[in-house]
């Protein structure tokens, strides 16, 4: 396993903090001698970002810092440091964000991620549900990170939406519509990916 470098975030430029709802991520992975600076932008909408790296045991290209067109919920290799030999590299950095995109800026390989929703889900699998497949099928192709459980496996929940629906036109038994937790709002009238989004956004 790599042992994590140590590194700090020296500024982040207050007209940045505008231009992304969640902040810009670097992350750092060591290949032999090179370490490689990823930034993750779990946004949805692309940016512009210019890293500046300074530190200690390492060297980099002399080259002036350029902004990288980040995409969309995506990952970019945004700096490459030659780690000296015999050397522990430290390394601390600037970062610059733009949502105001320049045709200037690099355009890298990347590499799509996943990302949380505004309110994380959940999704409870009954054995009558008849929609949850198609749903599940097309959050695994979405943007969204997600996940399920077997509502017999939560007796607590289980015992709750039986008791909650007792009086309804369909209770718990008889539901073949999935039951979602969005962030700890519970919904039993949510069939397709397009009325998931929808909820999404009403309950932002």
């Amino acid at each position: 396993m790599l042992k994590k470098l140590p590194f700090i975030v020296l500024l982040f430029l207050s007209f940045a903090a505008k231009a992304q709802d969640r902040p810009i991520k670097i992350i750092d992975e060591q290949v032999k001698n090179r370490l490689f600076l990823y930034a993750v932008n779990e946004n949805e909408k692309d940016l512009d970002v210019m890293i500046t790296v300074t530190g200690t045991g390492f060297r980099q290209s002399k080259a002036k810092p350029r902004l990288t067109r980040i995409p969309a919920t995506s990952k970019v290799n945004i700096k490459s440091l030659i780690i000296e030999r015999g050397k522990t590299p430290n390394y601390e950095y600037e970062l610059v964000v733009n949502d105001s995109l320049s045709r200037r800026a690099l355009k890298r390989p990347f590499e799509l991620v996943k990302i949380e929703a505004k309110r994380p889900i959940l999704i409870y699998l009954t054995e009558k549900c008849t929609t949850c497949d198609t749903l599940i099928a097309s959050l695994e192709e979405s943007i969204y990170l997600f996940k399920t459980e077997k509502l017999s496996d939560q007796p607590k929940m289980e015992a709750y939406l039986t008791k909650s629906l007792a009086n309804s036109a369909t209770p718990l038994e008889s539901l073949t519509t999935p039951i979602l937790n969005l962030g700890g709002k519970i919904f039993v009238d949510i069939e397709t990916y397009e009325q998931l989004m929808d909820k999404l956004k009403e309950i932002e």
